[in-house]
């Protein structure tokens, strides 16, 4: 399995990355994975209560789901394997320590974490404080904020 596997290494070299676009976690029961398909969705997991997509608040908005609450999307820019242990860990007690919610996404390449649109600006502080790099993270784009 290619990707890092050393947790001190995936810490210092996560490079945070904010996603200026909302996103809003959905569920349907009715639908299915080809319908939600066509919605653009970023994921999608199927539950027993069913389907499970996280969609671009312009997409939830067609379907009038906009006023769920909103996330932002952190991606962790590190390439991690997917045995690699700790990570997710250690990225979910720095955002509990500081009260801040985080849902996170595994995916091939890289972690994903979903905070609080409210909240996105301070994740990314301590991310980068966790990494030992205070300095400004880089950002995916620009804007936020709900519309």
């Amino acid at each position: 399995m290619s990707g890092e596997t050393d947790l001190n290494t995936l810490i210092a070299q996560m490079r945070p990355m904010l996603d200026p676009v909302p996103y809003v976690f959905c569920t349907f029961a009715t639908k299915s994975m080809t319908e939600l398909a066509l919605c653009e969705p970023i994921g999608l997991f199927a539950e027993t209560e069913g389907l499970t997509a996280l969609l671009p608040v312009e997409q939830a908005r067609d379907l009038g789901l906009a006023e769920a609450e909103w996330f932002r999307r952190i991606t962790l820019t590190v390439h991690s394997s997917l045995d690699a242990v700790g990570l997710t860990a250690a990225v979910a007690a720095a955002l509990a320590d500081r009260g801040i919610p985080a849902n996170v996404v595994a995916a091939y390449f890289h972690d994903h974490v979903f905070v609080p649109e409210e909240r996105a600006e301070e994740a990314m502080s301590v991310l980068r404080h966790l990494a030992g790099d205070d300095q400004d993270a880089s950002v995916i784009g620009s804007g936020g904020g709900r519309t």
